[in-house]
């Protein structure tokens, strides 16, 4: 499908920047119409909240743009050449993975993503609530159907994990840490969660909607006092001007190309590099929580199943599939 008018009539005014102008012939040129209709076009733009400056014998400027997430930005930001899945945009939502799990049930084709503003059911792993304020941080769930077997999965989260750390790593010139098996941290303080959600049909997945929750600035009146203590964001620890859009148009395209190479199997290159890159456990003192148990150990990493590996008091070492990981006190 072509870009929408919208569209390139955006890429070329940010392709422009801040101070650059871009006649209204060369619009006409590029979208393949009269004067009029690109005029029209801006009026659209300018109804959707973009501050368009018209220069006399110049042409347009793009002189302000919205702040938060807006779906016209992100496919503007998009990469020409990337492949465009349909992109579902809420202003609220109760939670952005059961809507992409609806939107696939409904026969959507996939892949395809879920992103909101806001959240008021978001929820993170063992059913716990995810704190999802509107001041422009990022939720987005992608919908699958993988058609695999579940023995397959056993990695999924960890290898979009780190490929989401990756590109924060990149975006940000920050290095996050990921908590296993699926919490992005900085100093021990939680700036993003994924949770992966899956529909087994005859013993094969067919649904898989995997979502994360990104806080890219704090609360505009700061962090819950709940919270103050364990919730940070990215642009805590960057001086690197964060776009929203841009961001959440670099991640669709991540989290797409992670997604092939799990399917194809070339994902095996690279996983081990990037979560020791990455893993914030690795020599440290953790308790793993399993119901109402508890396990102390020195967390050593991952086996090639995900499973996280601790060294016990007694010396020996033992792989663990499931659990939450606190750090012990320092």
């Amino acid at each position: 499908m072509p870009p929408r008018p919208e569209t390139l009539i955006l890429q070329a005014l940010l392709e422009a920047g801040e101070d650059g102008v871009v006649s209204g012939a060369d619009l006409a040129r590029r979208l393949g119409v009269s004067r009029v209709a690109v005029w029209q076009q801006l009026e659209k733009l300018r109804l959707l909240g973009f501050d368009i400056a018209s220069l006399h014998a110049r042409g347009y400027r793009l002189a302000a743009r919205p702040a938060f997430i807006h779906p016209a930005l992100i496919e503007a930001w998009r990469r020409p050449d990337a492949a465009a899945p349909r992109i579902h945009f809420l202003d609220t939502i109760g939670s952005t993975n059961d809507e992409a799990a609806r939107l696939l049930a409904a026969g959507e084709p996939a892949p395809l993503v879920v992103l909101a503003r806001r959240q008021e059911k978001g929820r993170g792993r063992l059913g716990r609530s995810w704190h999802s304020a509107t001041d422009g941080n990022l939720y987005a769930s992608f919908a699958f159907h993988p058609d695999v077997e579940p023995a397959r999965m056993q990695t999924f989260t960890l290898w979009m994990g780190v490929n989401v750390c990756a590109l924060v790593a990149s975006f940000c010139r920050v290095t996050p840490g990921l908590k296993w098996p699926n919490d992005l941290l900085f100093d021990e303080r939680k700036a993003g969660g994924m949770l992966t959600e899956a529909r087994l049909d005859a013993d094969r997945i067919h649904d898989l909607v995997f979502g994360l929750g990104l806080n890219l600035r704090p609360p505009a009146r700061g962090w819950p006092a709940e919270l103050s203590a364990r919730a940070t964001s990215l642009s805590e620890h960057t001086t690197v001007p964060l776009d929203p859009n841009k961001f959440a148009a670099a991640l669709i395209g991540r989290v797409l190309d992670a997604y092939g190479r799990f399917l194809d199997g070339s994902y095996t290159r690279d996983f081990a590099d990037l979560w020791h890159r990455f893993d914030t456990l690795k020599g440290r003192a953790v308790t793993l929580l399993q119901g109402e148990r508890e396990i102390r150990g020195v967390a050593l990493g991952i086996d090639d199943e995900g499973s996280l590996l601790l060294r016990l008091a007694d010396g020996h070492t033992d792989r663990f599939r499931a659990g939450e990981v606190t750090f012990a006190k320092r």
